[in-house]
């Protein structure tokens, strides 16, 4: 008992060089827009919208273990009298990567990452749409893991894994989709405004 250092066994008790290690380094808006075409008239419209959300997932290495995610948001709510807004909103994450795995790279790009973001693009979208004279929009959760799966599977060994995720949703709950011809991904249930 005497020969084992007790400070040296436990939680981190590995080289710390060896380890993986994940570290935020910063997280901004990289792109913003917001339109409210149809204003005023938009205001006096009695029918209630219907939502169309798109989401895309970009990733691109900008330097050794550091890697950019942009989670890319596109809201389109429309009506039969036209377009009462858009949002197209591009927020992105650098994240620090040391010692992972090949294999858990990738899930971790395209599905930790974008659900670490997902809280701050959501309240940036609710504030947006509010600002547009609209009642907030306040975007349920989205099952990145889901979407991630989907397009590995409409992929089938075609695509590289480095694949990035896709979703659409449609108004008022409709399912989502994971990339181009993918199977549904999981329900939206947005809430819709007015």
């Amino acid at each position: 008992m005497a020969d084992q250092d007790p400070i040296s066994r436990g939680n981190g008790s590995g080289d710390p060089d060896s380890e993986p290690q994940v570290a935020t380094i910063a997280q901004y808006i990289k792109d913003l827009s917001v339109e409210s075409p149809s204003s005023p008239q938009a205001f006096q419209w009695q029918a209630q919208p219907q939502l169309d959300v798109q989401f895309n997932i970009a990733v691109e290495k900008v330097a050794d273990e550091v890697h950019e995610v942009v989670l890319k948001i596109e809201i389109a709510a429309r009506s039969e009298q036209g377009v009462h807004f858009l949002i197209d909103l591009s927020y992105a994450g650098l994240y620090g990567l040391r010692n992972i795995p090949d294999d858990a790279l990738q899930p971790f790009l395209l599905i930790e990452a974008p659900r670490l973001l997902f809280p701050f693009v959501r309240q940036i979208i609710c504030e947006s749409s509010q600002n547009t004279g609209f009642p907030p929009l306040l975007l349920d959760p989205i099952d990145f893991g889901a979407a991630y799966m989907a397009q590995l599977q409409a992929a089938q060994g075609e695509a590289p894994q480095g694949e990035t995720p896709q979703g659409e949703t449609g108004g008022n709950g409709a399912g989502g989709e994971a990339g181009g011809d993918a199977e549904p991904a999981g329900a939206s249930g947005e809430t819709p405004p007015g």
